[in-house]
């Protein structure tokens, strides 16, 4: 597979540490991308908002406004992607992130092709959210996806989920009653090159649960077969 972006993909880096940014930029540019830049949580939202970039790179340890902050803010108005980078990696600091509407994450330090990497599958997710499917609706039980509209609602109430938790839910919503290794999602939501992070999976099922789950501890949507992986329950099991 080519490294090389198209030109007319952006993606804004947010860190307040120019080397990081200076670093990132020259790699981005390398393999083909435009590169916004902002040193602030400020200059971050009004970046995506003016610029409307393909995806957004942001550092967790923004100072005055964090980025779990500008993640939020974000969500509020847009559904770009965003991988969040962080310099720890504490599963909470990864589940604070998802929680705040972030699509991935990326624990410093990391080089050149873990970065293009996750930059690549972060923006095939968001292609895949964008593209029409050949059955319009969905519904079962009292949850509905449109594929026309690339909405999902749960008892007539939108849930928003980002690219990545449309793509997980959707992968497991066309084939109802057939259970998924974590490895099979792995390749088939995030990518060849999350083969070996299952985690992925675990943390993002929980926070898939939490939309749209009525009772996410107990759900009767996204099952969990012990020791093997996830499937969605067949119609006579969420009614």
């Amino acid at each position: 597979m080519s490294g090389t972006a198209e030109p007319t993909v952006t993606v804004l880096v947010v860190d307040d540490e120019p080397r990081y940014v200076r670093w990132m930029t020259v790699n981005l540019r390398a393999a083909g991308y435009r590169v916004l830049a902002a040193a602030d949580g400020q200059a971050a939202l009004e970046t995506t908002a003016a610029q409307q970039p393909d995806l957004v790179l942001l550092d967790i340890g923004l100072p005055l406004m964090s980025g779990l902050e500008v993640c939020r803010a974000i969500r509020e108005f847009s559904t770009v992607p965003i991988i969040m980078v962080t310099a720890k990696a504490a599963e909470s600091d990864t589940v604070a992130g998802l929680d705040a509407g972030a699509d991935d994450y990326l624990p410093k330090p990391f080089g050149p092709p873990e970065l293009l990497a996750r930059v690549r599958a972060a923006l095939r997710r968001a292609r895949y959210a964008d593209a029409p499917a050949n059955e319009p609706l969905f519904q079962h039980g009292d949850l509905t996806i449109d594929y026309a509209r690339h909405t999902v609602s749960r008892g007539g109430q939108p849930v928003p989920l980002t690219p990545t938790e449309y793509k997980l839910l959707v992968r497991l919503a066309r084939q109802p009653g057939r259970v998924l290794l974590p490895e099979e999602l792995l390749s088939a939501v995030w990518g060849p090159e999350y083969r070996e992070e299952t985690q992925h999976v675990r943390l993002y099922v929980s926070r898939l649960r939490r939309k749209i789950e009525p009772d996410p501890e107990h759900p009767r949507y996204v099952l969990t077969k012990a020791g093997i992986g996830y499937l969605f329950a067949p119609p006579d099991a969420a009614g």
